[in-house]
């Protein structure tokens, strides 16, 4: 008895923590869905049903569900980003996790409710509770998954799911992102594999970790266990980047699938540190009818310093490269950044404080003008009308980008497995 107590208490005890944070994420996962999860942000009294609800048909533009979260003081930058890239056919999840106040989360969702646009189409929603997490650790997997599932049970019409942070801005309209997505699978998956020296050499799978965030209230850092495990021989893990457009196919097999594995892979990650940037990723490798859905692309720009492997924030020298890139976002901004404005004023033709216009949102100035004489034109404007939502009309960049989705499937058709850097 005296030995087996010594073996309980010893090494193994850390892996019976491991099946308890296990069960914590599945319980916080499974909970049912409840009425309150939402902010009361949203009124739908100043459009008919048939102006708010977008048509959906194979000549119809796509829909995306987009996540988008944040932490402690990053209200004000979530307002904005939506606002960038705000479009009546999309549907938008706000997270501020548990690092931020109640207060805050009140205020957001007061913000979003005094914007009348986003009341008339009510398409915009600030989740009530906020979940503690770790970027570094399984709860980060958990929120991201959460954010997906209640997007599915708001409503299950969109086509791909995009996750952004407070930190990130769009570097193409809506109108020319829809466009361009307009010609692509919507089957297909966008989510970069690396094989980046520093991603590498963070991704120890055998280090053994715990995430208190699966457990506790507020944001608590994991920490490291002494102890190592071996790497599965069952499954090869993949990684990459975090940041991922995903179809809503594959999200509903994460989610609510037949197929156990993505749930017994969440279970495997919840001891192993940075698992948002290989959960997806190895889902994908290891499930045959996925495996040849995705582009090696997930459309970001992001300036990495390559000795951290991380991403460094953007300033005004790295502009001219940026917005010619064919990235459709870019990170990471901090509140108030130079290059915002720049975005704003140069290609998103934002009025201050305003949403980007589009054939939705009329304006007798600006509708029918050219990319020059939209400069010229007061950017303090406000939509005086709505137009049809089911309608875009892209600009230079929109064409240019279905130009180069275009190439992203030709290429995959040359290349159709994307998973080739196993760790």
């Amino acid at each position: 008895m005296s030995r087996l107590y010594s073996w309980v208490s010893g090494y193994h005890c850390l892996w019976i923590l491991g099946i308890s944070t296990t069960l914590a994420v599945v319980v916080a996962f499974s909970r049912p869905y409840f009425g309150d999860e939402f902010s009361d942000a949203t009124s739908f009294d100043e459009l008919p049903i048939s102006m708010r609800i977008p048509s959906k048909g194979p000549d119809d533009p796509p829909v995306l569900a987009y996540s988008i979260s944040g932490s402690h003081g990053d209200s004000r930058r979530m307002l904005r980003l939506v606002k960038a890239i705000y479009h009546p056919r999309n549907q938008y999840l706000l997270l501020l996790d548990a690092g931020s106040s109640d207060y805050e989360r009140r205020e957001l969702a007061l913000s979003v409710q005094s914007e009348r646009v986003f009341k008339a189409f009510g398409n915009v929603n600030v989740v009530r509770r906020g979940s503690a997490l770790d970027p570094k650790g399984p709860s980060a997997v958990a929120s991201t998954l959460h954010a997906a599932a209640l997007l599915l049970k708001m409503s299950a019409d969109w086509d791909w799911f995009v996750t952004l942070s407070a930190a990130d801005y769009p570097l193409a309209t809506q109108d020319d992102l829809l466009h361009a997505f307009s010609f692509v699978p919507r089957d297909l998956n966008f989510i970069d594999y690396t094989n980046k020296t520093g991603w590498k050499e963070r991704q120890k799978i055998d280090e053994f970790i715990l995430d208190p965030n699966l457990f506790f209230k507020k944001n608590t850092p994991i920490f490291y266990a002494t102890a190592t495990r071996a790497t599965p021989d069952t499954f090869k893990i993949f990684g990459g980047s975090p940041w991922v457009i995903l179809s809503r196919v594959f999200m509903e097999h994460c989610i609510q699938g037949w197929d156990n594995f993505p749930r017994k892979l969440l279970m495997y990650f919840t001891n192993v540190a940075f698992p948002l940037e290989l959960y997806f990723q190895t889902v994908f490798c290891n499930t045959p009818e996925f495996q040849n859905t995705t582009v090696d692309n997930n459309l970001r720009y992001s300036i990495w310093n390559t000795t951290l492997g991380e991403a460094m924030d953007l300033n005004i020298s790295n502009y001219n490269e940026m917005v010619s890139s064919e990235a459709v976002f870019a990170r990471t901004f901090k509140e108030g950044d130079v290059v915002l404005s720049e975005i704003d004023k140069n290609v998103l033709n934002r009025p201050l404080d305003g949403v980007v216009p589009g054939q939705w949102c009329l304006h007798l100035g600006i509708l029918n003008a050219s990319l020059e004489e939209r400069s010229a034109i007061d950017r303090n404007y406000s939509c005086s009308s709505w137009g049809d939502i089911n309608s875009i009309k892209p600009g230079s960049n929109g064409l240019k980008l279905g130009t180069f989705f275009s190439k992203l499937i030709d290429e995959r058709k040359l290349r159709p497995n994307q998973c080739h850097n196993s760790v």
